[in-house]
């Protein structure tokens, strides 16, 4: 089952670093991520999110493949690209995929300004791995949809070591 967990970090750039290293374990295979999410609070208070499926590019590249398929049919291809991709633009920016975005932008109002935090999506993970290499950026575990027992395991797992 897949498990929503937000950590925070002290910066506004390590949550890019983490996300560098998420990138790197997805490759080696300790972690498979459904979909993640940074957000950083800048100084002035104002929110830079950064998610990552782009499902209005998603859906405009699909629907471009469509549109020149059957615009092929009937004979105009280049007609049938431009309706296709402008209209799975639309339809890609209107489907939400993954971590909702209106959860992404309430918790990001509530970190500290000049921080970040990452959503991250987990579907399968080798849990002792990836908290030994997240660890050292340092998190602070914001909030999960793990039980109590399990939040507070890995709580106690991502506090640096002594």
């Amino acid at each position: 089952m897949a498990e929503l967990i937000v950590l925070g970090f002290k910066d506004e750039t390590t949550a890019d670093t983490a996300i560098s290293e998420l990138e790197n374990m997805q490759r080696e295979q300790l972690i498979v991520l459904a979909d993640w999410a940074r957000v950083t609070r800048r100084l002035d208070g104002k929110l830079d999110v950064r998610q990552a499926t782009n499902t209005a590019g998603t859906g405009a590249a699909g629907g471009a493949l469509w549109g020149t398929l059957f615009g092929l049919i009937f004979l105009m291809p280049l007609a049938g690209a431009a309706i296709g991709a402008a209209t799975g633009a639309l339809m890609g920016a209107l489907s939400d995929y993954g971590i909702d975005d209106k959860f992404v932008k309430d918790l990001g109002q509530k970190i500290t300004p000049g921080t970040s935090a990452l959503f991250l999506y987990i579907v399968q993970a080798t849990t002792d791995r990836v908290v030994d290499r997240l660890k050292e950026l340092q998190p602070e575990i914001l909030r999960t949809s793990l039980s109590q027992e399990a939040e507070e395991k890995l709580r106690q797992s991502m506090q640096p070591s002594a």
